[in-house]
């Protein structure tokens, strides 16, 4: 063969094998089930959160809102952290973005509760906290509380997900549009 045929030849090879690949199961273990079942039952539950970055009020968010989407029942988040600063009325300008869309959970029913420990020791008063916080009187009892009424504990650490697949496979990654 000339070298030209040669090319041709291991051109095609290289090429159809990660549609080979993509075909074929590269591990023993097949392929995952999808089992998209509904939650009929009411399952209340309580978000257990404690953030240093504000951020992760995003991600709470975003978790608080697909999990109400497909389980019914009640949702309630106690604030115990340094994110209590957020829900200060002298930050509102600061983290409008974030209280907005807390505020939005509010609306839709979500119960907003802040450990009274907690916000006297980041230096607010209730007079200081936006009005769609409940304070009670320390974070780790309504929890507690909360448990024994039969509520679901969710320690709300989120992670985001998005785009992980490409972490170790780069080359998959669409063009940017």
């Amino acid at each position: 063969m000339t070298l030209f045929r040669h090319v041709v030849v291991i051109s095609a090879v290289i090429l159809a094998v990660p549609a080979f690949a993509a075909d074929k199961d590269i591990t023993p273990y097949g392929t995952a089930k999808v089992d998209m079942h509904k939650y009929d039952k009411p399952i209340n539950r309580v978000y257990d959160v404690n953030y240093t970055d504000p951020q992760h009020l995003n991600g709470l968010a975003n978790f608080i809102t697909n999990v109400n989407k497909v389980v019914p029942g009640k949702s309630v988040v106690v604030l115990h952290g340094p994110e209590v600063r957020v829900f200060a009325k002298e930050n509102y300008e600061k983290y409008q973005g974030l209280v907005d869309k807390m505020a939005g959970l509010a609306k839709s029913g979500v119960d907003f509760r802040m450990c009274n420990n907690a916000m006297h020791g980041a230096g607010f008063d209730s007079k200081d906290i936006v009005g769609f916080v409940t304070i009670v009187p320390a974070g780790f009892a309504e929890l507690i509380d909360l448990e024994s009424k039969g509520y679901q504990p969710i320690v709300a650490m989120v992670t985001p997900v998005k785009d992980s697949r490409y972490l170790d496979h780069p080359e998959l990654k669409p063009a940017a549009k």
